[in-house]
């Protein structure tokens, strides 16, 4: 009863003269330290949850932001890819429109497995009208020449295969010669040119026409080393292909033909001989 008392007396005065608001200031500064020290374990151990909460939500978040890192790398190349392709079909359809030749796209297929065979399959073959020797290129320049046919399917034989000519001749200045391929995708040879012979590094080759396969002015090939020894007749002279034999997807197969006059009846030249042999026979 005494304590009871007390402490309404000790309200009262608190309460009427504000007497103790300098004693329960210090009081309470005394107090803090304990105060502290008995909340100290359970925010220690609230700290110690929530690290361990945000570590595992970042873990979390980590492998989401890879996977999804993987997932748009994936679309992003897919999407280069068919920019590329896009690209590769406009031109083609360009070289379509510009080249004075009936013309077809075909779809590589596969590749020859064998690294000594510079030769491709394309997705078409008899039943697309596809016959051996008809010219293979893509946008920029000659890839090569249909060697075999097949139902749904063709050969194609690339100009850099191991000695596969091609009648060209120097756009600079309309020498013509004959490069043939090396068996490396990335170079060409352009043999028997005498060391003599009016050619550059950088000279640009194109299809001559001559040999009634290859359309004239399809480029093949640019000069890229050329080597003259007095000891030799002829200049070694190294080429490298203008179109991408290894790089495209899809082709063009050039269905028309040069139109070149018959050839002479052998019996008529035979017959024409024979009068030339009479004729000389002759007495003056």
């Amino acid at each position: 009863m005494f304590f009871v008392a007390l402490s309404l007396l000790l309200l009262f005065v608190d309460a009427r003269f504000q007497y103790l608001e300098s004693t329960r200031t210090v009081i309470s500064i005394l107090v803090y330290p304990f105060q502290r020290l008995t909340a100290l374990p359970g925010e220690a151990w609230h700290q110690v949850g929530s690290y361990f909460e945000t570590q595992t939500r970042l873990i979390g978040e980590n492998a989401r932001f890879r996977e999804q890192h993987s997932v748009d790398a994936a679309e992003l190349n897919l999407l280069q890819e068919l920019k590329a392709e896009n690209t590769q079909l406009h031109n083609l359809l360009e070289v379509a429109q510009r080249v004075n030749h009936p013309m077809q796209m075909a779809e590589i297929a596969y590749i020859e497995r064998d690294i000594f065979k510079r030769k491709i399959f394309v997705s078409k073959g008899a039943k697309a009208n596809v016959q051996p020797g008809q010219v293979v290129m893509d946008d920029i320049g000659i890839v090569g020449q249909v060697t075999r046919v097949y139902p749904w399917l063709s050969e194609v034989t690339l100009v850099t295969d191991k000695d596969h000519a091609v009648p060209v001749e120097i756009l600079r200045n309309g020498i013509r010669a004959v490069v043939f391929g090396s068996g490396d995708i990335n170079e060409l040879a352009l043999r028997y040119m005498p060391i003599s012979s009016d050619i550059q590094v950088g000279d640009v080759l194109v299809t001559s026409g001559i040999d009634g396969t290859y359309p004239a002015g399809l480029p093949v090939a640019k000069v890229i080393k050329i080597e003259r020894d007095p000891a030799y007749p002829f200049a070694r002279i190294v080429c490298m292909p203008m179109a991408g034999v290894d790089r495209h997807r899809y082709l063009l197969i050039v269905s028309g033909s040069q139109e070149l006059p018959p050839r002479p009846d052998p019996a008529l030249a035979a017959s024409d001989d024979k009068s030339k042999i009479i004729s000389k026979r002759k007495p003056q």
